[in-house]
């Protein structure tokens, strides 16, 4: 992380793409019940995107940027609104996921409802896991660097 902090065309470059990749990633995420992409693939995108700044910027400066509680706090959000809407659907007498029984007057309504729930769902918990499985990895490597265990 020292060199690459000295390298500004790096640091430039990666200020400028950065912000489009993360818009990418919300777009995908936000759009994957109607085409192609989906939560997996737009939190991927996200996750990608805060990869890249913290390995350009650093790893620390990452965790500044985004503390650990909000990380673990979006993992745990995302999990309780995709199991949430399966229960809902459960609830409301339907099986685990059964989306029509969301709004059981407009079943295709209650499809569309729940896809975009589950999608968002995933999106926010494959985001926050990649970044944090990242930051695990980086934690692990300078801790190894300075001769600690």
């Amino acid at each position: 992380a020292e060199q690459m902090s000295q390298q500004t065309l790096v640091r430039v470059v990666a200020k400028l793409t950065i912000p489009f990749i993360l818009v990418m990633g919300v777009y995908v995420i936000l759009h994957g019940e109607l085409g192609p992409g989906g939560g997996f693939q737009g939190g991927v995108i996200l996750a990608a995107g805060l990869i890249l700044y913290g390995l350009v910027f650093g790893a620390d400066e990452l965790r500044q940027r985004i503390p650990t509680v909000v990380l673990d706090s979006c993992m745990a959000l995302g999990a309780l609104i995709y199991a949430g809407t399966g229960l809902a659907c459960l609830f409301a007498g339907g099986t685990f996921l059964d989306y029509g029984m969301l709004m059981p007057e407009s079943a295709g309504d209650g499809e569309a409802l729940g896809m975009t729930l589950v999608e968002y769902g995933v999106g926010i918990t494959v985001a926050s896991v990649m970044t944090t499985i990242y930051l695990m990895i980086s934690e692990r490597r300078t801790t190894l660097r300075r001769g600690e265990t």
